[in-house]
C-alpha cells in the first residue's frame, strides 16, 4: 500500500477515540470518523512502518448500527457529532468496550493480573446521561465560511477540517435558545459585512461565539469574541438579543477582544455590553457561579451522575483532609465538604479559583480553601498532608512530574476522574508502578453522540 492510493473496506470496530479499523489485503488501516459496520472508501494518507492511516472519502454503505435518521441538517459532515444515527444504547455499549480495553491493557502492562493473567479489578460498565440531546451548557461556535470565499458561517468545523465551518443553526447538542442566539448573531454580522479572522493571514474581525446556559436555571451568558481590528457599536445587536423569544433568559452579553495568533478562545480585554459577566447553575443541591472562562462540566445533567458516582467511590471522609487537585470552580470540593474535615482545592485558572471561593461562600461552606496555581508547583507549597486525594485533570492528564509528588503522599485511597481515557490509562501505569492498584472503574457518558466519555477510577495503596 502506498500513500495516495484509494481503497474500500468495512470498519470492523472502532477503538477509542474514533479510530476505525479496516482490514484490507491482510493489513489494518486506521480510518477515523466512521461507525462500526460502515463500508467506506478512503485514501492512504499516512504510512509509518507497518502503521497505515486512511482519510475517509465516502461512506458507501450504512452500518447495521445506524438505526435512526439524523436530527440536524449538517450531519454527518459536521465534526460536532459522530454517532447520532446509532441508538444511544449502542453508543454506550461501544464506549464501555473501548474504555475497558484501554484499562485492561494498562493493568496487564502494570502487572495487576489474576492467576490466569487477566486484569484484576472490577469494571462497573457505563452510566448514560439523563438527557441525550440539548445537554451542553457550553458551546464554542466558530466564525468562518463553508468553502473558500463563501458567505459568512457560524457553527462547527467540518470533520477533519480546521478551516471549513458549517453553520450549526439546528445543532441538537445544545438547547434551542442557543441556536436562536447563533442565528441572531450571524444575521447581524452578515448585515454589517464583518469579516472573520483568518488564522494564517492574521486578518479579520470575528472569531468565536461562546455561549453558556445553565441547564437548571436557564440563565444565559453570550460572549462574542473578536479581534481588535474593528470597533463597532453593538447596541443594536444587544437589543436584538434581548428581544429574542427564549425559554431561558440572557443575563449577560460580553464583547471579548482576543488578538492571540493561535486559534484559542481567550480574553485580552472584556467589555460588558449588557447585564453581568456570570450566570448560575445548580448541581446536587449546590449553587455555582460560573464566569466565561471558568471550567464547569459541560453537561450539568450528566455531571450529577458523574459526581454522584465519584462521591460513592470516595466513601467516608469523616475527619479527613481531602486534596481536590484540578478543582475548577470547586464543584467536587463543595460536594465533599459536608462529609470531610477540610477540603483544599488547587486550580491553575485564577478566575476559576475566585469563582470557587465565591461559590463556597454562596453555599455556606466554610471548610473549603482554594489555591491558584499549577498543581506541579503548589504541592511543594502546601503544608497540610492529605488523607484522601481526588484528581480531575484536563484532557492531557496529570503532568508526569506532578505524579510522583501525588504518589509520595502515600494516601490509602484516591479517586481519579478522567475526561480522556487514553491519558488515564497512561497515568495508571505510573500509579501501579508507585504501589497502587485499581479497585474499580466506571464510565459516565457526558458527551452523547460524540467520541468522548468520562471515567471514574478508585485506586488504593497495595497492602491497605
Amino acid at each position: 500500500m502506498k500513500k495516495g492510493e484509494i481503497y474500500e473496506g468495512i470498519i470492523e470496530k472502532v477503538d477509542f477515540p474514533n479510530k476505525g479499523r479496516v482490514y484490507v489485503e491482510n493489513r489494518i488501516v486506521t480510518v477515523k470518523n466512521g461507525i462500526p459496520g460502515q463500508k467506506v472508501r478512503f485514501v492512504i494518507n499516512k504510512k509509518k512502518g507497518t502503521r497505515l492511516e486512511g482519510r475517509l472519502l465516502e461512506v458507501l454503505e450504512k452500518s447495521p448500527e445506524e438505526v435512526r435518521e439524523p436530527l440536524c441538517s449538517i450531519f454527518p459532515a459536521c465534526g460536532g457529532c459522530m454517532y447520532q444515527t446509532m441508538s444511544y444504547e449502542s453508543q454506550l455499549k461501544m464506549k464501555a468496550e473501548q474504555i475497558k480495553k484501554l484499562l485492561d491493557s494498562a493493568l496487564v502492562k502494570g502487572g495487576q493480573i489474576d492467576s490466569e493473567g487477566n486484569p484484576d479489578y472490577i469494571f462497573e460498565g457505563i452510566k448514560g446521561s439523563p438527557q441525550e440531546f440539548a445537554y451542553r451548557n457550553k458551546m464554542e461556535f466558530s466564525f468562518g465560511d463553508e468553502y473558500k470565499d463563501g458567505p459568512l458561517s457560524l457553527g462547527l468545523h467540518k470533520k477533519g477540517s480546521t478551516y471549513d465551518v458549517l453553520t450549526a443553526a439546528d445543532c441538537k447538542l445544545v438547547h434551542a435558545d442557543m441556536t436562536k442566539i447563533l442565528t441572531c448573531v450571524l444575521d447581524y454580522c452578515r448585515e454589517q459585512g464583518f469579516t472573520y479572522y483568518r488564522k494564517m493571514q492574521h486578518v479579520g474581525f470575528l472569531r468565536h461565539l461562546l455561549l453558556r446556559r445553565g441547564n437548571t436555571t436557564g440563565e444565559i451568558l453570550v460572549n462574542l469574541v473578536t479581534t481588535s481590528q474593528e470597533n463597532p457599536d453593538f447596541s443594536d445587536l444587544t437589543e436584538r438579543l434581548c428581544a429574542l423569544p427564549l425559554q431561558g433568559k440572557i443575563v449577560g452579553f460580553l464583547h471579548i477582544v482576543n488578538d492571540s495568533l493561535s486559534d484559542v478562545v481567550r480574553s485580552d480585554e472584556t467589555r460588558l455590553l449588557y447585564g453581568q459577566d456570570y450566570f448560575y447553575e445548580e448541581i446536587l443541591g449546590l449553587k455555582f457561579k460560573i464566569t466565561p472562562f471558568s471550567f464547569f462540566q459541560p453537561n450539568s445533567y450528566g455531571a450529577e451522575v458523574l459526581y454522584g458516582t465519584a462521591r460513592d467511590y470516595i466513601g467516608d471522609t469523616k475527619d479527613m483532609t481531602v486534596f481536590d487537585l484540578y478543582s475548577g470552580t470547586g464543584t467536587i470540593s463543595q460536594i465533599l465538604a459536608e462529609v470531610a474535615k477540610e477540603v483544599i482545592g488547587v486550580e491553575i485558572v485564577e478566575e476559576a479559583v475566585e469563582a470557587a471561593k465565591e461559590n463556597a461562600e454562596l453555599n455556606g461552606i466554610s471548610n473549603c480553601s482554594f489555591l491558584a496555581g499549577d498543581v506541579l508547583k503548589v504541592l511543594d507549597e502546601i503544608r497540610e498532608k492529605p488523607d484522601f486525594i481526588v484528581l480531575d485533570p484536563p484532557r492531557d492528564g496529570i503532568h508526569p512530574k506532578a505524579l510522583p509528588k501525588i504518589i509520595e503522599y502515600g494516601v490509602d485511597k484516591l479517586v481519579y476522574i478522567s475526561c480522556k481515557p487514553t491519558s488515564l490509562a497512561r497515568d495508571l501505569e505510573m500509579f501501579l508502578a508507585g504501589g497502587y492498584r485499581v479497585v474499580k472503574a466506571c464510565c459516565v457518558d457526558q458527551f452523547c453522540q460524540t467520541v468522548h466519555c468520562e471515567v471514574v477510577t478508585l485506586l488504593e495503596r497495595v497492602g491497605k
